[in-house]
């Protein structure tokens, strides 16, 4: 993948040099991973099928059962245009469903308002690990009818990290570039997208639920492509991990975009990186469809967001005063 030109528009905060000089010597340096990626993962699977036979069994057999459902157009190396693996994919989903199924122990509600063909689904974004992000791709193809891999946009500096990056492109996830986006989405691809980016993720503990700023770049592409918004909320995600601090200097040194204290990290070191058992509640809204100028003023731009914006803080309040519990 050509990392220049990194715009920054899925997440609203442009970077028109692209990557940094030594972001780019990063990603030129990673090691060609994929195979040991690949072995990790299924021999994680194996070693939790030793521990629970039945449940990781018919967990595979669902996930093979849905994955077999998903048209995917893969090269003679069996990789799709963006990189994504079918078999990287099916072990990240069984090890994603088994956090969907008895971790996070995942309520979705409206699952059935996705389109058919292209959408842009659009969600908050909290808990400093993306686990929401996971649970809403686990959602789409364990509870989609029919199963559909959802696309994440990632942060620019995503492929510069060993292994997780790798992961990222191989269960479907691409850089967030403007072009990428409109690629998947002229190839009729639900894309998933958190317009609140790295504000949202690191947002501290009193911040839970309030929206951060959306950025305007997925309103104009939907305006763009011509594609239905569908709002998504996730309730739960934002108690997972709370945060007390962002140590934006210890960040900056080491290049990541926040460094979070957390109630457990750094001090039970990675253990405290776990997140709670929290439940969740993923809410579904009605597609949204927007007409207009893509390359309008700012503001005309911004009054469109904003309705979607209000309508997901309408669910999250639903949601909010529904729920019985934070963890059940």
């Amino acid at each position: 993948m050509e990392p220049a030109r990194h715009l920054r528009a899925i997440e609203g905060r442009a970077r028109p040099d692209g990557l940094t000089s030594a972001e780019r010597s990063r990603l030129k340096d990673q090691p060609r991973n994929e195979g040991l990626v690949d072995a990790a993962l299924e021999a994680l699977v194996g070693t939790l099928s030793l521990a629970l036979p039945g449940t990781i069994a018919d967990l595979a057999e669902e996930v093979d059962e849905r994955l077999a459902r998903i048209p995917t157009r893969l090269n003679e190396f069996g990789f799709d245009p963006w990189g994504m693996s079918p078999r990287t994919l099916r072990s990240a989903t069984v090890l994603c469903a088994l956090l969907y199924r008895y971790y996070f122990r995942v309520e979705v509600e409206g699952i059935e308002n996705f389109p058919a063909g292209r959408m842009l689904l659009i969600s908050n974004h909290a808990g400093q690990l993306p686990f929401d992000a996971a649970m809403l791709m686990c959602a789409s193809i364990l509870e989609a009818e029919p199963p559909r891999v959802l696309r994440g946009m990632a942060e620019y500096w995503m492929p510069t990290l060993p292994f997780i990056g790798t992961i990222g492109h191989r269960i479907g996830s691409v850089v967030g570039t403007p072009k990428n986006c409109v690629d998947l989405l002229h190839r009729e691809e639900a894309v998933v997208v958190f317009p609140e980016g790295v504000r949202g993720l690191n947002k501290l503990y009193t911040q839970r639920y309030r929206l951060q700023r959306f950025g305007l770049g997925f309103m104009r592409l939907a305006l763009e492509t011509d594609c239905p918004i569908v709002p998504a909320v996730v309730i739960g995600s934002e108690e997972q991990a709370p945060a007390v601090a962002n140590l934006t200097p210890l960040a900056r040194l080491l290049r990541a975009p926040a460094f979070p204290i957390t109630l457990t990290f750094p001090a039970l070191g990675l253990l405290g990186a776990l997140p709670l058992p929290v439940k969740y509640r993923v809410r579904i809204g009605a597609p949204m469809h927007f007409c207009g100028n893509p390359h309008d003023e700012d503001a005309v731009v911004e009054a469109k967001v904003q309705d979607v914006r209000d309508e997901m803080r309408a669910m999250i309040e639903r949601g909010l005063r529904t729920r019985r519990s934070v963890f059940y």
